[in-house]
Protein backbone atom coordinates (compact mmCIF):
# COMPACT_ATOMS: atom_id res chain seq x y z
CA UNK A 1 0.00 0.00 0.00
CA UNK A 2 1.20 3.48 -0.76
CA UNK A 3 1.14 6.02 1.99
CA UNK A 4 0.19 9.67 2.12
CA UNK A 5 2.99 12.17 1.77
CA UNK A 6 5.30 11.68 4.76
CA UNK A 7 5.28 14.37 7.41
CA UNK A 8 8.70 13.32 8.78
CA UNK A 9 7.69 14.36 12.31
CA UNK A 10 8.27 10.86 13.56
CA UNK A 11 8.63 9.75 17.14
CA UNK A 12 10.18 6.55 18.57
CA UNK A 13 6.75 4.89 18.56
CA UNK A 14 6.45 5.49 14.82
CA UNK A 15 9.87 3.95 14.15
CA UNK A 16 8.99 0.99 16.36
CA UNK A 17 5.76 0.53 14.38
CA UNK A 18 7.61 0.66 11.04
CA UNK A 19 10.20 -1.90 12.13
CA UNK A 20 7.54 -4.02 13.82
CA UNK A 21 5.52 -4.13 10.61
CA UNK A 22 8.46 -5.37 8.57
CA UNK A 23 9.55 -7.84 11.25
CA UNK A 24 6.03 -9.22 11.47
CA UNK A 25 5.74 -9.66 7.71
CA UNK A 26 9.23 -11.18 7.59
CA UNK A 27 8.16 -13.94 9.98
CA UNK A 28 4.95 -14.67 8.06
CA UNK A 29 6.45 -17.01 5.40
CA UNK A 30 7.31 -19.68 7.97
CA UNK A 31 3.60 -20.07 8.75
CA UNK A 32 2.90 -20.59 5.04
CA UNK A 33 5.21 -23.60 5.14
CA UNK A 34 3.63 -24.89 8.33
CA UNK A 35 0.09 -24.70 6.95
CA UNK A 36 -1.28 -28.02 5.71
CA UNK A 37 -3.45 -26.38 3.06
CA UNK A 38 -2.26 -25.58 -0.47
CA UNK A 39 -0.77 -22.15 -1.29
CA UNK A 40 -3.94 -20.65 -2.79
CA UNK A 41 -6.08 -22.15 0.01
CA UNK A 42 -3.73 -20.71 2.62
CA UNK A 43 -4.10 -17.25 1.07
CA UNK A 44 -7.88 -17.75 0.93
CA UNK A 45 -8.15 -18.55 4.64
CA UNK A 46 -5.82 -15.67 5.50
CA UNK A 47 -8.33 -13.36 3.80
CA UNK A 48 -11.35 -15.02 5.40
CA UNK A 49 -9.94 -14.55 8.90
CA UNK A 50 -8.88 -10.96 8.17
CA UNK A 51 -12.06 -9.69 6.49
CA UNK A 52 -14.22 -9.24 9.65
CA UNK A 53 -11.51 -7.13 11.26
CA UNK A 54 -10.92 -5.15 8.06
CA UNK A 55 -14.68 -4.57 7.81
CA UNK A 56 -14.73 -3.24 11.38
CA UNK A 57 -11.82 -0.90 10.60
CA UNK A 58 -13.60 0.24 7.45
CA UNK A 59 -16.72 1.27 9.36
CA UNK A 60 -14.81 2.76 12.28
CA UNK A 61 -12.12 4.69 10.38
CA UNK A 62 -13.31 5.37 6.83
CA UNK A 63 -15.67 8.28 6.04
CA UNK A 64 -19.22 7.14 5.27
CA UNK A 65 -18.98 8.20 1.63
CA UNK A 66 -15.87 6.05 1.04
CA UNK A 67 -17.16 2.77 2.43
CA UNK A 68 -19.05 1.66 -0.68
CA UNK A 69 -17.26 1.82 -4.02
CA UNK A 70 -19.11 2.49 -7.24
CA UNK A 71 -18.53 2.87 -10.95
CA UNK A 72 -15.02 3.05 -12.35
CA UNK A 73 -13.35 3.06 -8.93
CA UNK A 74 -15.06 -0.20 -7.99
CA UNK A 75 -13.85 -1.97 -11.13
CA UNK A 76 -10.33 -0.64 -10.70
CA UNK A 77 -10.14 -1.87 -7.10
CA UNK A 78 -11.61 -5.25 -8.08
CA UNK A 79 -8.96 -5.63 -10.79
CA UNK A 80 -6.31 -4.62 -8.26
CA UNK A 81 -7.65 -7.26 -5.88
CA UNK A 82 -7.13 -9.95 -8.53
CA UNK A 83 -3.48 -8.95 -8.82
CA UNK A 84 -3.18 -8.81 -5.03
CA UNK A 85 -4.43 -12.40 -4.78
CA UNK A 86 -2.14 -13.54 -7.60
CA UNK A 87 0.80 -11.95 -5.81
CA UNK A 88 0.05 -14.06 -2.71
CA UNK A 89 -0.43 -17.31 -4.64
CA UNK A 90 2.89 -16.98 -6.49
CA UNK A 91 4.71 -16.06 -3.28
CA UNK A 92 3.17 -18.90 -1.28
CA UNK A 93 4.06 -21.44 -3.98
CA UNK A 94 7.61 -20.08 -3.96
CA UNK A 95 7.96 -20.45 -0.19
CA UNK A 96 7.56 -24.21 -0.56
CA UNK A 97 10.18 -24.46 -3.32
CA UNK A 98 13.11 -22.20 -2.51
CA UNK A 99 14.71 -20.13 0.26
CA UNK A 100 12.33 -17.87 2.14
CA UNK A 101 14.62 -14.85 1.78
CA UNK A 102 14.80 -15.26 -2.00
CA UNK A 103 11.03 -15.15 -2.42
CA UNK A 104 10.63 -12.16 -0.09
CA UNK A 105 13.31 -10.15 -1.90
CA UNK A 106 12.11 -11.04 -5.39
CA UNK A 107 8.52 -10.45 -4.32
CA UNK A 108 9.46 -6.94 -3.25
CA UNK A 109 11.03 -6.24 -6.65
CA UNK A 110 7.77 -4.53 -7.61
CA UNK A 111 9.32 -1.25 -6.43
CA UNK A 112 12.03 -1.45 -9.09
CA UNK A 113 9.50 -2.49 -11.75
CA UNK A 114 7.35 0.52 -10.89
CA UNK A 115 10.35 2.80 -11.25
CA UNK A 116 11.09 1.31 -14.70
CA UNK A 117 7.45 1.75 -15.70
CA UNK A 118 7.60 5.38 -14.57
CA UNK A 119 10.59 5.98 -16.83
CA UNK A 120 8.77 4.41 -19.78
CA UNK A 121 5.59 6.40 -19.10
CA UNK A 122 7.60 9.63 -18.84
CA UNK A 123 9.50 8.76 -22.03
CA UNK A 124 12.82 9.79 -20.53
CA UNK A 125 16.20 8.24 -19.93
CA UNK A 126 17.01 7.13 -16.37
CA UNK A 127 19.10 9.35 -14.16
CA UNK A 128 22.43 7.87 -13.00
CA UNK A 129 20.97 6.72 -9.66
CA UNK A 130 17.97 5.15 -11.39
CA UNK A 131 20.17 3.43 -13.93
CA UNK A 132 22.27 2.09 -11.06
CA UNK A 133 19.13 0.71 -9.41
CA UNK A 134 18.05 -1.08 -12.61
CA UNK A 135 21.48 -2.60 -13.23
CA UNK A 136 21.83 -3.56 -9.58
CA UNK A 137 18.40 -5.25 -9.64
CA UNK A 138 19.23 -7.15 -12.82
CA UNK A 139 22.59 -8.31 -11.50
CA UNK A 140 21.22 -9.22 -8.07
CA UNK A 141 18.22 -11.06 -9.49
CA UNK A 142 20.44 -12.95 -11.94
CA UNK A 143 22.78 -14.06 -9.14
CA UNK A 144 19.90 -15.21 -6.93
CA UNK A 145 18.02 -17.06 -9.66
CA UNK A 146 21.21 -18.46 -11.19
CA UNK A 147 22.31 -19.76 -7.80
CA UNK A 148 18.95 -21.46 -7.30
CA UNK A 149 19.19 -23.01 -10.78
CA UNK A 150 22.45 -24.66 -9.78
CA UNK A 151 20.87 -25.99 -6.57
CA UNK A 152 17.84 -27.65 -8.20
CA UNK A 153 15.12 -27.14 -10.78
CA UNK A 154 12.63 -26.89 -7.91
CA UNK A 155 14.55 -24.05 -6.27
CA UNK A 156 14.78 -22.28 -9.64
CA UNK A 157 10.99 -22.53 -10.06
CA UNK A 158 10.57 -21.11 -6.57
CA UNK A 159 12.62 -18.04 -7.48
CA UNK A 160 10.56 -17.58 -10.64
CA UNK A 161 7.43 -17.72 -8.49
CA UNK A 162 8.93 -14.98 -6.31
CA UNK A 163 9.63 -12.86 -9.38
CA UNK A 164 6.07 -13.38 -10.65
CA UNK A 165 4.84 -12.30 -7.23
CA UNK A 166 6.81 -9.06 -7.59
CA UNK A 167 5.38 -8.45 -11.06
CA UNK A 168 1.82 -8.93 -9.78
CA UNK A 169 2.47 -6.61 -6.84
CA UNK A 170 3.84 -3.93 -9.17
CA UNK A 171 0.71 -4.27 -11.30
CA UNK A 172 -1.43 -4.05 -8.17
CA UNK A 173 0.20 -0.78 -7.11
CA UNK A 174 0.12 0.61 -10.64
CA UNK A 175 -3.54 -0.10 -11.35
CA UNK A 176 -4.59 1.36 -8.00
CA UNK A 177 -2.47 4.50 -8.30
CA UNK A 178 -5.40 6.78 -9.14
CA UNK A 179 -7.83 5.02 -6.83
CA UNK A 180 -5.49 5.63 -3.87
CA UNK A 181 -5.88 9.37 -4.39
CA UNK A 182 -9.66 9.14 -4.08
CA UNK A 183 -10.21 6.61 -1.28
CA UNK A 184 -8.61 5.80 2.06
CA UNK A 185 -6.24 3.01 2.99
CA UNK A 186 -8.81 0.98 4.94
CA UNK A 187 -11.33 1.16 2.11
CA UNK A 188 -8.73 0.07 -0.39
CA UNK A 189 -7.42 -2.78 1.76
CA UNK A 190 -10.90 -4.11 2.55
CA UNK A 191 -12.20 -4.11 -1.03
CA UNK A 192 -8.96 -5.44 -2.54
CA UNK A 193 -9.04 -8.29 -0.01
CA UNK A 194 -12.74 -8.90 -0.68
CA UNK A 195 -12.17 -9.01 -4.45
CA UNK A 196 -9.34 -11.52 -4.29
CA UNK A 197 -10.95 -13.92 -1.80
CA UNK A 198 -13.31 -15.81 -4.19
CA UNK A 199 -10.56 -15.93 -6.82
CA UNK A 200 -8.20 -17.59 -4.36
CA UNK A 201 -10.83 -20.21 -3.57
CA UNK A 202 -11.43 -20.86 -7.28
CA UNK A 203 -7.68 -21.24 -7.95
CA UNK A 204 -7.35 -23.61 -4.99
CA UNK A 205 -10.17 -25.78 -6.32
CA UNK A 206 -8.74 -25.80 -9.85
CA UNK A 207 -5.33 -26.87 -8.53
CA UNK A 208 -6.89 -29.65 -6.47
CA UNK A 209 -5.39 -28.33 -3.25
CA UNK A 210 -6.31 -29.39 0.25
CA UNK A 211 -8.64 -26.63 1.41
CA UNK A 212 -9.59 -27.59 4.97
CA UNK A 213 -6.63 -27.29 7.33
CA UNK A 214 -5.59 -29.75 10.01
CA UNK A 215 -4.29 -27.44 12.72
CA UNK A 216 -5.60 -23.93 12.08
CA UNK A 217 -3.04 -22.06 14.13
CA UNK A 218 -0.44 -21.56 11.32
CA UNK A 219 -3.04 -19.83 9.13
CA UNK A 220 -4.28 -17.74 12.04
CA UNK A 221 -0.69 -16.80 12.88
CA UNK A 222 -0.11 -15.88 9.22
CA UNK A 223 -3.22 -13.70 9.24
CA UNK A 224 -2.06 -11.99 12.41
CA UNK A 225 1.53 -11.37 11.30
CA UNK A 226 1.13 -10.76 7.58
CA UNK A 227 -2.27 -9.08 7.36
CA UNK A 228 -3.36 -7.51 10.62
CA UNK A 229 -0.23 -6.59 12.60
CA UNK A 230 2.01 -6.13 9.56
CA UNK A 231 -0.36 -4.08 7.40
CA UNK A 232 -1.87 -2.29 10.38
CA UNK A 233 1.47 -1.06 11.72
CA UNK A 234 2.59 -0.20 8.19
CA UNK A 235 -0.45 2.00 7.53
CA UNK A 236 0.03 3.65 10.93
CA UNK A 237 3.72 4.45 10.44
CA UNK A 238 4.36 5.15 6.74
CA UNK A 239 3.16 8.76 6.62
CA UNK A 240 5.81 9.78 9.15
CA UNK A 241 8.89 8.76 7.12
CA UNK A 242 10.67 9.60 3.90
CA UNK A 243 10.75 7.00 1.10
CA UNK A 244 14.45 6.31 1.81
CA UNK A 245 13.79 5.35 5.44
CA UNK A 246 10.86 3.20 4.36
CA UNK A 247 13.08 1.45 1.80
CA UNK A 248 15.76 0.75 4.39
CA UNK A 249 13.20 -0.59 6.86
CA UNK A 250 11.79 -2.80 4.11
CA UNK A 251 15.06 -4.74 4.07
CA UNK A 252 14.32 -6.18 7.50
CA UNK A 253 11.72 -8.43 5.83
CA UNK A 254 14.12 -10.54 3.72
CA UNK A 255 16.72 -10.40 6.48
CA UNK A 256 14.30 -11.92 9.01
CA UNK A 257 12.99 -14.45 6.48
CA UNK A 258 16.54 -15.53 5.62
CA UNK A 259 17.42 -15.88 9.30
CA UNK A 260 14.28 -17.95 9.95
CA UNK A 261 15.07 -20.09 6.92
CA UNK A 262 18.61 -20.67 8.18
CA UNK A 263 17.61 -21.53 11.76
CA UNK A 264 14.54 -23.66 11.05
CA UNK A 265 15.35 -25.19 7.66
CA UNK A 266 19.12 -24.96 7.28
CA UNK A 267 18.86 -22.67 4.23
CA UNK A 268 22.50 -21.67 3.89
CA UNK A 269 23.29 -18.56 1.85
CA UNK A 270 26.48 -18.77 -0.24
CA UNK A 271 28.75 -15.81 -1.12
CA UNK A 272 27.23 -15.25 -4.57
CA UNK A 273 23.70 -15.54 -3.14
CA UNK A 274 24.60 -12.97 -0.48
CA UNK A 275 26.01 -10.64 -3.14
CA UNK A 276 22.82 -11.03 -5.17
CA UNK A 277 20.72 -10.19 -2.12
CA UNK A 278 22.80 -7.09 -1.40
CA UNK A 279 22.56 -5.87 -5.01
CA UNK A 280 18.82 -6.43 -5.19
CA UNK A 281 18.30 -4.87 -1.76
CA UNK A 282 20.29 -1.80 -2.83
CA UNK A 283 18.12 -1.51 -5.94
CA UNK A 284 14.95 -1.63 -3.82
CA UNK A 285 16.23 1.13 -1.53
CA UNK A 286 17.19 3.36 -4.47
CA UNK A 287 13.84 2.76 -6.17
CA UNK A 288 11.96 3.64 -3.00
CA UNK A 289 14.11 6.73 -2.43
CA UNK A 290 13.46 7.97 -5.97
CA UNK A 291 9.68 7.50 -5.64
CA UNK A 292 7.86 10.81 -5.72
CA UNK A 293 4.34 9.47 -6.33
Amino acid sequence: MEAPAPTRNWKPVHLAALLGANLSMGIGPVFVRMAETGPAATAFWRHIFALPILAALLFLRAPRGERILRGRTLWIVLAGGLLFGSNLVFAYIGFDLTRLGNVVLLGNSGGVLLMIWGLIAAARLPRPLELGAVLSALAGGALLIGGSFHVSAESFRGDIMGLMSGICYAGYLLILRRARAAIGQFTLLFWATMASTPVLLAVSLMLGERIVAGPWWPIMALTLTGQLIGQGLLIYSLRHFSPLVIGLALLTQPAISSLVGLVLYGEVIGPLDALGMVLLAAALVIARASDRV
